[in-house]
């Protein structure tokens, strides 16, 4: 079986211009992106003081007054003359790694960078009503003073309840409550022709409210989100505990780690968040948590531990530890716990800036962590933006729970990225077969970690150099993007969007199911007015003409019926 083979031995690799300058970029991140980025930070802070300081019924006030002018603009748009609908938020601004190239081709903008607010805590329904623009830092900080949280809080802090819903968001928390969009229990959409809708699962818009998570916007504005909020405590009690063998025994350990048999529920040993971190081919951490209240974490012999501190050890290099010094347990103040992976961006901060992790540059600089994403490709040319497409992977790689060990031989084999990222989530059988779907019959296989209503998956994240472009051998990056697309295919795995892409048309409705998300986009006005999700997401220029050449042509459905 060709997965099992040896690595591949490639030829060593010319190096250019870029590679010096991508060697050096650091003194530009050091001295531009970094001040800049702390700045920034501040500002949005001070925005949030001011916005917290105003009343819910102010906020709701602001917001009705700015949904209104939404519906002016979208109400001033000429078909036959103006472009497609795009928001007027800079292509650069984007946390996600994917080129917004459709902003390059003529378009009709609309302004949503006023709809930054928290609307409503409301502590009797256990709902937060949050603005598109409303970041995970600013969530949490509303939230967890109150013991509360939402269901799923994704890790780095400026990740927006906009992305995370119509793109795709995960959390340790996803193997409970599925993906961010699956804690969602209402959408305000403004649609084509300007008219404001409230889409639920039960009421008269339940096909565009299971239609929006990852369209990419392109079905309508979405302007608020009601989302689910739990009940937590003040301390995550977390327990590292390393494995180790071939990555298929390090596939199964993650497992073994969280999954209970098939139909399990309600067990007191499913922890309430899940992560492994897989260093090497042979070693990894599971890293298992449960809320603790304060009383517990301060009793005597336990460990509380900071990770929040500018001045620690960058988090996944704190896991690692339990490969030298064994299974340990620790106390984690839950904000901080939420936002461990911040400060380094997982571990692509090493990357960036090859000694930030040192002890000097954490004590004198680390306050200054992270550097904004957006002003990192800011400052990128187009020379730089394609070098790390071709030497560089970020990719999220969703595969059926028992499909793990399989997904990490084939990236041992085929880029040899490591560490790894590996978080579970539900994919739920919904009353519409959405974009993204479970395996038909999953249910009748009976396999760990699968109910009768919902079929575990896996987000593997691969992000990182390469192996061979740390060797400075050949690799093709785009290349081994197809392959790991095809895989996906085979294999009934999806590859989210806000990663670069290199699937045509064919294959992308091949992926996604296009079903439910064609409907809606004809019934409720979208063609001809919003982008296509394929465009939207498709690598390269595009031109108005290429863009309403698209919007003509009908998605032919039976792609998505294959698997």
């Amino acid at each position: 079986m060709a997965d099992l083979e040896a690595p591949l031995v490639r030829p060593k690799r010319k190096k250019i211009w870029v590679d010096y300058f991508v060697q050096f970029r650091w003194i530009i991140v050091i001295f531009v992106v970094l001040p800049i980025s702390f700045t920034l930070y501040f500002l949005t802070y001070l925005g949030d003081v001011k916005s917290e300081w105003k009343s819910y019924k102010k906020r709701q006030k602001e917001h009705d007054e700015n949904v209104k002018k939404v519906v002016k603009r979208l109400e001033e748009r000429n078909p036959s003359k103006d472009g497609l609908v795009c928001t007027a938020r800079k292509p650069w601004i984007a946390v996600g790694m994917r080129n917004v190239d459709y902003k390059r081709a003529r378009h009709f903008e609309v302004d949503l960078s006023a709809f930054r607010n928290i609307l409503e805590i409301d502590q009797e329904r256990m709902i937060a009503k949050c603005e598109p623009l409303v970041n995970m830092g600013q969530i949490t900080r509303a939230t967890v003073p109150l013991n509360l949280a939402l269901a799923v809080v994704a890790e780095l802090d400026d990740l927006t309840v906009g992305g995370l819903i119509n793109g795709y968001g995960i959390e340790g928390s996803s193997h409970l409550y599925g993906l961010f969009s699956d804690t969602v229990v209402a959408y305000e959409i403004v649609l084509s022709g300007g008219r404001v809708v409230r889409a639920t699962k039960d009421n008269e818009y339940s096909d565009l409210f299971y239609a929006i998570p990852w369209s990419q916007g392109t079905l309508g504005l979405l302007v608020s989100a009601e989302i689910k909020l739990i009940p937590i405590k003040e301390y995550m009690k977390l327990t590292y505990t390393p494995v180790r063998g071939n990555v298929r025994d390090l596939g199964q350990a993650y497992i073994n780690s969280f999954a209970p048999q098939f139909g399990v529920e309600n067990d007191e040993n499913v922890p309430d968040f899940v992560e492994t971190m897989i260093y090497n081919a042979n070693e990894g951490v599971c890293m298992t948590g449960k809320y603790a209240s304060k009383e517990e974490a301060k009793k005597k012999g336990n460990k509380i531990n900071s990770v929040g501190w500018w001045f620690k050890p960058w988090f996944y290099q704190h896991a690692q530890t339990a490969l030298t010094k064994g299974e340990f347990v620790e106390y984690i103040p839950t904000r901080e716990y939420y936002h461990r992976h911040t400060r380094c961006l997982y571990w692509e901060g090493k990357l960036i800036l090859p000694f930030a992790d040192q002890w000097w540059f954490r004590y004198l600089f680390g306050w200054l962590m992270p550097p904004k994403v957006s002003l990192l490709k800011a400052t990128q040319g187009d020379a730089i933006r394609n070098y790390y497409h071709e030497m560089h992977v970020i990719q999220d790689m969703l595969v059926p729970l028992y499909k793990v060990p399989d997904a990490l031989e084939w990236v041992d084999r085929e880029m040899e990225v490591y560490p790894l990222w590996l978080c579970p989530h539900r994919l739920y059988k919904l009353p519409y077969k959405t974009m993204v779907y479970p395996e038909p019959g999953f249910e009748d296989e009976c396999r760990q970690g699968d109910t009768a209503y919902a079929q575990m998956y896996t987000d593997v994240g691969v992000y990182y150099a390469p192996g061979p472009v740390l060797r400075g051998e050949v690799f093709d990056g785009a290349d081994a993007v197809r392959r790991m697309e095809n895989w996906l295919i085979e294999n009934h795995g999806f590859q989210p969007q806000y990663a670069v892409s290199e699937l045509n048309e064919k294959n992308f409705w091949r992926m996604f199911d296009a079903g439910l998300y064609e409907e809606c986009r004809n019934k409720y006005g979208a063609v001809g007015t919003f982008m296509s999700v394929y465009y939207k997401c498709k690598k390269g220029r595009k031109t108005e003409k290429e863009v309403q050449e698209a919007e003509q042509a009908q998605v032919e459905v039976p792609y998505a019926d294959e698997d």
